[in-house]
């Protein structure tokens, strides 16, 4: 009878590897074929091809690549692109304080892990009911994003002129679509969506008044104003009972 559960368990397990493997190609592959659009983005936008791989070699976060090289194909500085790449980058550090906890990875790991830290691998790796299956999720999605976003930069840098106009092809647009995909179905709140809504609010109505770039770095204000309005809207309830 031990036999026969231990069996049944292994079976179960084996079809719930099966399943998140599955998952995290699916992620990966669909995600990192962007990483064409970001290439012949990037080198339409004046980058060299050695520039146009490092970033996704050493960035790799697509929100801020196509950030960086949009400002600075608008005639932005290198100051506020790189700013603006740093702001969207920086939820990334709080994917990996939930991720240190859920993985719970060997020390000598973690800096390498750090670099796969990004919205799709934490989208997978949260999803998981156990640690063995959120960490096998984490690697699956990571290392397929991560070998498939560089290949794809590399293809799409080689072909942005073959190509020609990358904004009559629109491949400039494909990789905010992508993060902005995987963002809205995160936002389950009221005050996350108006956090939302007043950042892009914010970064449309200033993009045409200010250089590239400033606009998104003013559009993280909109996250303490929510907050701030929210907080007095609770404490005038409060006091209203």
């Amino acid at each position: 009878m031990a036999d026969r559960t231990a069996l049944e368990d292994a079976h179960i397990g084996a079809k719930t590897d099966r399943a998140v493997v599955r998952d995290a190609l699916g992620v990966g592959v669909a995600v990192g074929l962007s990483g064409f659009a970001f290439g012949v983005t990037s080198a339409g936008g004046g980058l060299t091809l050695l520039q146009t791989c490092a970033l996704s070699l050493l960035v790799f976060t697509g929100a801020s690549q196509f950030a960086l090289v949009g400002a600075l194909a608008a005639g932005g500085s290198p100051f506020t692109a790189a700013a603006g790449a740093f702001f969207l980058g920086v939820r990334n550090a709080f994917y990996g304080l939930r991720l240190s906890q859920l993985l719970a990875l060997p020390r000598a790991v973690r800096p390498f892990a750090a670099q796969w830290v990004i919205d799709e691998t934490a989208a997978v790796a949260l999803a998981q009911p156990t640690r063995r299956t959120a960490r096998l999720g984490f690697v699956v999605t990571g290392l397929s994003l991560y070998l498939l976003w560089n290949l794809t930069t590399l293809l799409g840098a080689l072909g942005a002129e073959a190509i020609g106009d990358t904004d009559a092809w629109g491949l400039d647009a494909a990789g905010p679509a992508v993060f902005l995909a995987l963002l809205a179905p995160m936002l389950k709140t009221g005050t996350e969506r108006a956090v939302a809504g007043l950042a892009v609010l914010l970064g449309l109505g200033l993009l045409p008044v200010l250089p590239a770039g400033v606009p998104v770095l003013l559009a993280a204000l909109a996250a303490p104003a929510v907050l701030w309005a929210d907080g007095r809207r609770r404490g005038g309830q409060g006091d209203a009972r």
